[in-house]
């Protein structure tokens, strides 16, 4: 049975992907009280990159905003792997979001707001978050984006 927050998901355009390997030696989020920390996750679908870094002349808005949006996807598969459902977040606490961008680029929080937008479109209020946004030199593989999240969950 599907849950709410993955029928609005459909219902917006989108769906989670088939998966979110990692890319090194970490776990994809980990449970403390009632807070799930989740891992970084770059602007791929699963597993192959979609979006390079770092921005250039010509960079198109949509186009990074799209990638912070693949990068939450990951971050949703990755909360429905470890805490179950995505009905159990009962609030998003905080993203923060890395844009490969040059020195002097000053739009980094604007492509990170394809991140928090989703969550927001998700979880209304409660998809509010304190965030963090800032330009990096490079990600792992030449992403354009990566997103981390604190999302606090009900009890199982």
């Amino acid at each position: 049975m599907t849950c709410p927050i993955e029928t609005r998901l459909s219902d917006l355009g989108h769906a989670l992907p088939p998966s979110a390997p990692s890319r090194a030696l970490f776990l994809p989020g980990r449970v403390s009280g009632n807070l799930l920390f989740l891992s970084g996750q770059i602007c791929e679908w699963a597993g192959v990159p979609q979006y390079f870094g770092p921005i250039g002349p010509g960079f198109d808005m949509a186009d990074g905003q799209a990638a912070a949006r693949m990068c939450a996807l990951n971050l949703l598969f990755s909360i429905r792997a470890v805490a179950g459902s995505l009905s159990r977040v009962s609030q998003v606490i905080r993203l923060g979001g890395f844009v490969a961008a040059p020195p002097g680029y000053g739009d980094g929080p604007a492509v990170v707001n394809g991140a928090s937008q989703l969550f927001i479109d998700l979880w209304g209020d409660a998809g509010r978050h304190a965030r963090t946004a800032v330009n990096v030199a490079s990600l792992p593989a030449n992403a354009l984006v990566e997103i981390e999240a604190i999302v606090e969950l009900t009890p199982p």
